[in-house]
């Protein structure tokens, strides 16, 4: 919605009386079903979400105030206030609410105040007007109890401001100021404090456009400093004129605009520094204050936009070497106190404003300062890209993007000369001031980061028929700019441990794997070729074995998005390179300890489990299972070795799979559909399809078959017993009473690696003589020794069950067999017919 005389701030009365600003957006009114009534309708305008449902109730007062105000209260502690940009808005919406109420649009107040008898209200609307005494130095203190007895009552206190602009009231106060002051007199001070504070309540435009001119507003900042709760009066005029400064880093040839800046300075110190705190106030006085300053930083930001000399001016002297730093500084300072007051404006006037400093050339600008020494102007211009990208972060991409094409042809054309990108481009700066930011807390490497991970998020990039922006920019990216994010990672991690490990390269390095695993989420297939071709898993993993645990944490976090997307090509990388030993030796280091790294291990593990990624959970079993054997207190190692052996007895026998198939696919219920289609298949099936397509089996055929399938199935049923009773002996012997700690210590020595990672490739496929999955080895389904049953054994009393446990998995997976190989044989011969 574009309409400004229905844009609003919505505004809630807190605790503590002060106004809450709650969002700007549009008003409508409208029937609400849910509410049974008409009703007062806000909408954001920044996403369109509901800030504001207030049914109109008959008998709510509703009072206007300062004509583009409407407050009104819902319940006893809940009060609301709609402040319109424009009198119009608010006009429509205040003759909504007295039609609802059946009253005339005129008054200021749809119902009678509890506050005021009637014969005061009746006195208050048949009088014709307030009548102010004579300005004069006897009289003052008659002028300040008017004043103040005014102000609890909307209907006097607007006409008290009429009486103040007819008559030109507060130029005649001003000048009884001039004599205060001259006299000495601190008691006329005190009440001319009182009346000027009591005008600024009055929250009328028309009398602040008095005060606020250029002949009033220093008088009547100096009415304001003789407060009477102080001792001493304030120096606040001193300040004004002689500490503050006014800098013209560019000239200003307007004097309108250079008058408008200055009383936007004057009125905003007025607000933050000589005004008392807001919660002195009620009924949101000062709303017209605020919106006063507002509209005046609108204005001055389109009066500089529409000056091109000045803006042209301003661009050439911040890229030209020959300006000082000084002078350069209080250029970027102003450009970024320029693009902050760009945020007060319309969603269409912002548009125009980032349009007009990119035509400038903001971005080259912006390029030329970053890559200077001085760390405030680069500070400043930080804060002035982070504007841009906010704003619009296709227009920044697209600028680094020609920028790389420009320099890839200055290269062609260059053949003696080298050219690096990552010296120029404008990303690539970003990135370097990230990587060395000085900051022990890594602020402003935390707010760069921030910047690269909006520039990199596909959600944000644009799609049309001719190109795709998300293809484009992922491509350069990866070409010019991955490198040098990368950097710091890849030179810390050349040994078996980090080389630096010290906090603020530990908080560097967990913010460069943050951004890292945001691409592996949402990259695709840019990052998993960059992953794989620069082996940067491996190089992550070293991370492991750093002394700072949020770190550890961060390169499994990392390792965990990628098993989490089950991809192919991803395992086939992690078992090539042994990937999982740096995981299983921090697991192992950190012993019986329960913490965040223990837990955050495990759930890795169960999450191959449950997900049943075949790839992984043999290479698991096949290379650490001795490692892992001992760890009870959880079953996810006992459950991956059992979807390990089930998954070695379905390969062995390819029978058995397929009867379980069909077994599993009759005893599950499937949704009606998929019966239907099988029904409507079979019954469209007729006999000549199948004698051209399909042998009939004669009885004799089928009973062999039923012999075939369950040969195999009681040879299972044979070795299941067997091992059943194994299982019995052992955990007759075994005494679960505690947690225990893992008997067996992984070590990435010279001398004790070959535990691990020592197995050429053939001795680890499955079904090789010395792998320890093949048939005949220990471990196998073909010969089940006795250290081999306690494996398979489930703790469910007396050990410690920890962060991921599930028992019930395991149990009802053996009751399910035991239901499909116990079946009887007339039932196979029914499933089968």
């Amino acid at each position: 919605m574009t309409d400004t005389r229905r844009r609003v701030k919505v505004y809630t009365l807190n605790e503590d009386r002060q106004w809450d600003d709650r969002g700007t957006g549009h008003v409508s009114s409208g029937y609400v079903e849910r509410l049974k009534g008409m009703s007062l309708l806000v909408r954001a305008e920044s996403d369109g979400s509901l800030l504001l449902e207030s049914k109109i109730n008959p008998n709510t007062a509703y009072q206007k105030q300062q004509d583009t105000l409407i407050v009104w209260s819902e319940a006893e502690n809940y009060d609301l206030a709609l402040s319109f940009q424009e009198k119009a808005g608010c006009d429509e919406i205040w003759e909504k609410i007295c039609q609802v109420q059946g009253k005339d649009p005129s008054v200021d107040i749809t119902q009678d105040l509890v506050d005021e008898s009637e014969e005061e209200r009746f006195d208050d609307m048949s009088s014709p007007g307030l009548e102010l005494p004579s300005c004069e130095l006897s009289r003052l203190e008659e002028i300040a109890e008017l004043v103040a007895s005014s102000l609890p009552s909307p209907l006097r206190r607007e006409k008290l401001a009429l009486a103040l602009e007819n008559e030109g009231y507060i130029k005649k106060l001003l000048e009884l100021f001039h004599v205060c002051e001259d006299l000495e007199n601190i008691e006329g001070l005190h009440h001319l404090y009182e009346i000027i504070k009591g005008i600024f309540l009055l929250n009328r435009t028309a009398l602040f456009e008095v005060m606020f001119s250029e002949e009033c507003i220093m008088d009547v900042i100096g009415c304001l400093e003789y407060d009477p709760a102080l001792s001493q009066p304030r120096k606040h005029r001193e300040f004004l004129t002689k500490t503050a400064k006014f800098k013209e880093v560019i000239p200003i040839s307007d004097p309108e605009l250079k008058q408008k800046i200055h009383q936007t300075y004057r009125v905003q110190y007025i607000q933050d520094m000589v005004l008392p705190t807001p919660s002195v106030f009620e009924e949101n006085m000062l709303s017209t204050l605020h919106s006063f300053i507002f509209f005046n930083k609108v204005e001055i930001v389109g009066m500089l936009q529409e000056d091109e000399k000045f803006l042209t001016d301003l661009f050439a002297q911040l890229t030209d070497e020959a300006t000082d730093e000084e002078k350069r500084q209080e250029l970027v300072n102003f450009l970024k106190e320029f693009c902050a007051f760009s945020q007060t404006l319309q969603p269409q006037n912002r548009d125009a404003f980032f349009k007009t400093l990119s035509n400038m050339g903001i971005l080259p600008a912006l390029e030329v300062i970053l890559g200077m020494d001085d760390t405030q102007v680069r500070s400043a211009a930080t804060d002035i890209f982070s504007y841009l990208v906010e704003y619009n972060p296709s227009m920044v991409r697209e600028f680094v993007m020609q920028e790389a094409q420009q320099n890839d042809d200055v290269s062609k054309k260059l053949t003696e000369q080298k050219i690096t990108n990552k010296d120029i481009l404008l990303i690539n700066l970003i990135i370097e001031h990230m990587i060395c930011d000085t900051d022990p807390e890594l602020g402003g490497a935390v707010q760069l980061m921030g910047l690269l991970r909006t520039l990199v998020d596909p959600e944000n990039m644009l799609a049309t028929a001719n190109k795709t922006e998300k293809t484009e920019f992922l491509g350069f990216f990866y070409k010019h700019c991955m490198h040098v994010l990368t950097a710091p990672l890849l030179a810390n991690t050349t040994e078996d441990k980090p080389s630096k490990d010290d906090f603020q390269t530990a908080q560097l390095l967990a913010l460069v794997l943050e951004l890292l695993t945001f691409c592996v989420e949402h990259h695709t297939y840019h990052i998993k070729n960059y992953i794989i071709n620069k082996d940067i898993l491996r190089r992550v993993l070293v991370l492991m074995a750093s002394k700072h645990a949020f770190l550890a944490l961060c390169a499994l976090r990392f390792k965990r998005k990628i098993i989490g997307l089950k991809d192919e090509f991803y395992n086939r990388y992690i078992m090539k390179s042994f990937l999982f030993e740096p995981v299983v030796k921090a697991f192992l280091n950190n012993g019986s300890r329960y913490n965040l790294m223990n837990s955050a291990i495990i759930e890795m593990f169960e999450f191959i489990r449950v997900e049943d990624i075949k790839s992984l959970t043999a290479h698991v079993i096949e290379n650490y299972w001795k490692a892992l054997e001992d760890v009870d207190y959880v079953q996810t190692f006992k459950g991956l070795k059992l979807r390990f052996e089930q998954q070695r007895e379905r390969q062995d026998n390819p029978k058995l799979d397929s009867m379980r198939s069909i077994l599993r696919n009759h005893r599950y219920r499937r949704d009606a559909r998929t019966l239907e289609d099988e029904e409507e298949m079979w019954f469209n099936t007729d006999e000549d399809d199948m004698e051209d397509g399909e042998a009939v089996v004669s009885p004799s055929d089928k009973t062999k078959n039923d012999d075939d399938i369950m040969d195999p199935i009681s040879k299972f049923m044979e070795r299941k017993k067997l091992k059943e009773s194994e299982e019995k002996e052992v955990l007759l012997k075994t005494n679960l009473s505690g947690r225990q700690s893992p008997s067996f210590k992984l070590s990435l020595s010279s001398g004790t690696k070959t535990n691990l990672t020592s197995q050429s490739p053939a001795a680890n496929l499955p079904g090789s003589p010395g792998s320890p999955g093949s048939p005949g080895s220990p471990g196998s389904p073909g010969s089940i020794p006795k250290n081999t049953s306690q494996t398979a054994a489930i703790t469910t009393k007396g050990g410690l069950v920890g962060l991921v446990d599930y028992p019930d998995d395991d149990e009802d997976d053996d009751e399910d067999e035991d239901k499909e190989d116990t079946l009887p044989l007339s039932k196979k011969a029914k499933f089968e017919s």
